[in-house]
């Protein structure tokens, strides 16, 4: 079982990988210098677990042995709000995305779905479903999720599109399994991962029941290529500049992943042609991965903490508006943590036993991280200066002559190395404008669905005619007496935060 950071880098070697960067097939991405600080990033999930196993661990109803958090089918309302408080750490240890979330929500998903098709189907995908997590769950193994297809024509569904292949779909069938071909797009550290499950990603049809296909494939199976996504300033890990890197140790990592007759076998099959529960499973992955966005807060931190610090490097730290620019920043980072733990909170048991966190408090979060973000990266910015976008490069620092020259002239206080400051400055860089800004800010934005998917279901979920009768019954119009239904089992706030329980 892996359960160390290092025994989880290990684990990556010496697979037979397809892996293209800058056009060229990487013969060993664990020491890629690019990719490696995404590894790195990852590893420190395993670490955490470690240092803190109250937070990162729990012990699984299937292997009845402590596991990784990231591995766990979530019990309680408690276990939720432990996922949200490990990610905040996370972000907070890491700077970065550290790739793990994808894959955490996707089972939580599977959980409840696969047994909802069993219910309506008369299938066996719970069954196979539970096999497949208590196998990794004793292996210590990460699982990414592939939800996001490339989508061609927006549109279209995918049966409409001119070319099949812009959405995965199944292409041929044995009496073993199937064949999928087709891509997947923005994948949070798939090449980091051991295994991938492979979903829709919208409502389906009965024309797209091709489409309706959801499987976990080893990442080195036959048949995948991933190209490596270009991130801003990554190439500064292979010019042996860490200065320049602004996180030298690190990174996040997406991919674009190519699927050509790729086959996944009958038992690792979770869904295949029940087009009709698409949308549930979409729906709930969604809920749980939006609320996952609380990890931007622990990047939040530490943005936060870097711009506190270069106001101090620049002599500027008691001005009564740097003071006020840094509430403003914490305000921020606060909302999203606290919109995504109560939607934790707020959780309701399903009827396969897992645990689901509130959709509307989950989407209010999301649609929080993709415009807060920018404004606390634009408030760091603020009180970095100029310089964070003009520095001389650290080749330049490091030059016998150039280097004094660049120190004297970057030089603020007595006591303080300029090198310090740079080192500050060169951070924040990397986290509003360089390789962290696409984990930190793009990711904010688009990641989880982009902000109008997340205004539809807040849209959906606004419940205008509840909230009118409150205003009917204050104002007179309707007798109170009359207002406000309330079941045996529901209260009002029941019905406010629409988290009415399930009863046994």
């Amino acid at each position: 079982m892996i359960s160390s950071g290092e025994e989880y880098v290990d684990s990556l070697r010496g697979r037979k990988l397809n892996v293209y960067l800058f056009g060229e097939l990487i013969q060993d991405p664990v020491e890629h210098p690019i990719i490696k600080p995404s590894i790195n990033a990852l590893a420190k999930t395993y670490d955490l677990a470690n240092e803190n196993p109250d937070l990162a661990t729990a012990v699984s109803p299937y292997t009845n042995e402590r596991i990784n958090r990231f591995l766990h089918i979530v019990e309680s309302e408690k276990d939720l709000i432990l996922q949200n408080k490990m990610q905040r750490k996370l972000g907070q240890l890491t700077g970065t995305c550290f790739q793990r979330c994808v894959g955490m929500d996707a089972i939580n998903s599977l959980h409840s779905v696969t047994f909802d098709i069993d219910q309506a189907h008369n299938t066996n995908y719970h069954k196979k479903f539970l096999s497949f997590l208590t196998s990794v769950q004793k292996q210590g193994l990460v699982i990414g999720g592939a939800m996001t297809d490339v989508k061609g024509d927006r549109s279209l569904l995918p049966h409409q599109q001119e070319d099949p292949d812009l959405f995965v779909h199944v292409v041929d069938r044995s009496d073993d399994g199937v064949f999928i071909t087709g891509a997947k797009a923005h994948q949070t550290g798939v090449i980091n991962s051991h295994w991938m499950i492979v979903m829709p990603t919208l409502r389906l049809t009965e024309d797209d029941k091709e489409y309706a296909i959801v499987g976990a494939i080893p990442v080195d199976a036959k048949g995948i290529t991933y190209i490596y996504g270009r991130q801003s300033g990554d190439t500064r890990h292979m010019d042996n500049t860490p200065i320049d890197a602004g996180n030298n140790n690190y990174a996040g990592q997406e991919a674009l992943v190519i699927f050509e007759k790729v086959f996944i076998p009958n038992e690792l099959i979770f869904m295949n042609g029940e087009y009709d529960f698409s949308a549930s499973l979409v729906e709930r992955f969604t809920c749980y991965h939006r609320r996952s966005y609380v990890c931007k807060s622990g990047v939040g931190d530490v943005l936060i903490g870097a711009a506190a610090a270069i106001a101090e490097y620049n002599g500027v730290e008691k001005a009564s508006h740097i003071k006020d620019k840094l509430t403003e920043m914490t305000h921020l980072n606060e909302t999203i943590f606290g919109t995504g733990i109560a939607s934790s909170y707020q959780a309701k048991k399903l009827e396969s036993g897992v645990f689901i966190n509130d959709d509307m408090l989950a989407n209010v979060c999301k649609h929080h991280v993709t415009k807060f973000t920018y404004d606390i990266g634009r408030l760091a910015q603020d009180l970095a200066g100029g310089l964070v976008a003009s520095m001389p490069s650290e080749k330049d620092m490091k030059h016998p002559d150039l280097g004094k020259i660049i120190k004297k002239y970057l030089a603020t206080k007595p006591d303080l190395d300029p090198e310090d400051r740079i080192r500050m400055l060169r951070l924040i860089e990397n986290m509003t404008l360089g390789r962290n800004a696409v984990g930190y800010l793009t990711e904010s934005l688009h990641g989880a669905g982009s902000p109008q998917a997340q205004r539809i279901q807040i849209s959906r979920q606004m419940q205008l005619g509840f909230k009118k009768e409150l205003a009917q019954a204050l104002s007179g119009i309707i007798p109170e007496k009359d207002s406000l239904p309330v079941t045996e089992n529901e209260t009002y706030m029941d019905r406010v935060f629409n988290t009415s329980k399930e009863t046994d």
